[in-house]
Parts: structure tokens; sequence; C-alpha cells
């Protein structure tokens, strides 16, 4: 007994908690401080008396309406192509691989003007799509459709790059074993690497629905501004903030609450649901 409890004390004196130089806490610390000081000015700048009347204007609610749904339909595209797309670059090798990260990466570095621009010279009236759409009385330019289509270029690379990180650390252990007990690729496909990919759904659909709400330059290059079809709520505060600037930041606080909402439902919840 008396060499069990030497043993045990011997371990704790082993245990060493990791300690991380005093200069990266105060680095984190300055990092903290300047993310935060921008959300307290904005609240500090906020004429809280006029906030229900400049929230409830018409143009206002339009827009949050408008960005809420072309948000979710976009988030939705995303996953639907997404999924596939991850799953492919991440479990299989193929001549271009390389290549096509590129392109699923490439929107997340262009300014979103040029990307506005790209999707105009796809899908615009004479654009190398859209010229054949218009044919048959199909256009898209400055329509609703375009505002999501905007949002799901932007949006769709946050939705791959989560999902193939999260396969790539999850790794392939388990649908070798399901295979090479005769599991098929399709019942592997559902009942493995699929509850496997959850988390990385859930944290991918919270960054492709918050880049989406949040998604301006494409859009208003693409879309343009026209009240209850494109005007998103981001379009709403730029013209705001030219003739209006109390009104502008009070929508701003909307987003921002929005965004902290949905983030605080995909990340706060019970361990035993997270688990």
């Amino acid at each position: 007994m008396t060499g069990v409890n030497s043993s045990r004390r011997q371990r704790q004196q082993h245990v060493v908690t990791p300690r991380i130089p005093a200069v990266t806490m105060a680095i984190a610390l300055v990092a903290g401080v300047f993310l935060l000081v921008p959300f307290i000015a904005l609240l500090t700048g906020i004429t809280w008396t006029e906030l229900p009347a400049l929230l409830t204007s018409q143009s206002a609610v339009d827009a949050l309406w408008l960005s809420l749904r072309t948000a979710t339909v976009a988030t939705l595209i995303c996953i639907v192509l997404g999924v596939p797309l991850a799953l492919v670059l991440a479990r299989t090798d193929f001549p271009g691989r390389n290549l096509t990260r590129v392109i699923v990466l490439v929107p997340l570095v262009i300014p979103p003007v040029v990307a506005g621009i790209a999707l105009t010279e796809a899908f615009g009236r004479r654009g190398l799509i859209g010229e054949h759409l218009s044919v048959w009385g199909i256009e898209i330019a400055f329509s609703t459709t375009a505002v999501v289509l905007a949002q799901t270029f932007v949006a769709l690379p946050f939705m791959v790059t989560t999902l193939e990180s999260h396969l790539a650390s999850a790794g392939q252990h388990y649908e070798r074993i399901a295979q090479s007990l005769g599991a098929s690729t399709w019942r592997t496909f559902s009942t493995i690497t699929l509850p496997l990919l959850r988390p990385g759904l859930l944290s991918g659909t919270v960054l492709t629905f918050a880049r989406a709400l949040g998604e301006f330059g494409a859009t208003i290059t693409f879309a343009g501004s026209l009240q209850g079809t494109t005007r998103t709520m981001p379009l709403e505060i730029y013209l705001a903030r030219e003739t209006d600037p109390d009104s502008a930041v009070a929508l701003s606080l909307v987003l921002i609450l929005v965004a902290v909402l949905v983030i605080a439902v995909a990340y706060f919840r019970p361990s035993t649901q997270r688990s």
C-alpha cells in the first residue's frame, strides 16, 4: 500500500501543466481588445431612444427579411454542393486535385467586387451562360436569384475547407473496416462518413451562413440594389451610411446580433449534445 501511494505521489510530481510565455498572453490580450473595441464603440454610438423606429422602417424590414431568406437558401446550396466536393477532395486522389483546391479557394481571396464581375461575365445578360439563358427568357442578373448566386459563390469555400479539414483529421479508419467487412460504398457513406461529418458540417454551416449574410461586394456588383428584391441588409447599411448614419449603426447592430445568435446556437450547446 505504501508502495502504491509512493508511486502515485511520484506520478503527481511528474505531471507538469504546460505554460506559455507571458508575452504571448500580453499579445493575446491586445488582440482581444482590438476585436472588442469596435463593437463597444458601435454600441455607444447608437441612439437607443430612436432604435425601435430605425429598425422597424419598411426598408430595414425588407432588407433583413431578404437577407435571411437568401442566406438560408445559399447555405442549403452550399451544403448540397460542398459535402460531395469536400469528400472528393479529401477521400480521392485524381489528377488536378491541387488545381481544384485552388479553384475552391480563389473566391476566398479575391475582392468581392471581382467576384461580382466574374459572376456577371458568366450569368449576366451577355455573359457566357446568361446569354443562352436570355434566349429562354431567363434573366438572372439584378434579381433575387443573383443575390443567392453571389452569396453561394463567396460562401461555398468556407463549407468545403471546413469539411475537408474535418475529414482529414477524422481519418479513414472506420470506413476501411466497414468496407473490409463487406459494407457497400453507400452504406459506409450513410452510416459512418456522414455521422463523422456532423461536427464539421455544423461548423461549416455556421460559417457559410454568416458569410452569406454579410456578403456585400459581389451582391451589389452582380445583383444591384433594388428594395425588396436585391437590397440585402449590408447594402441597406451602406446606403443608410450616406444619408442617415444613426440608421446605419442601428442596422449594423441587428446583423451583429444575428451573427452572435447563430454562433451561440452552434457552439454553446450542452456538452452531451456536442459529444
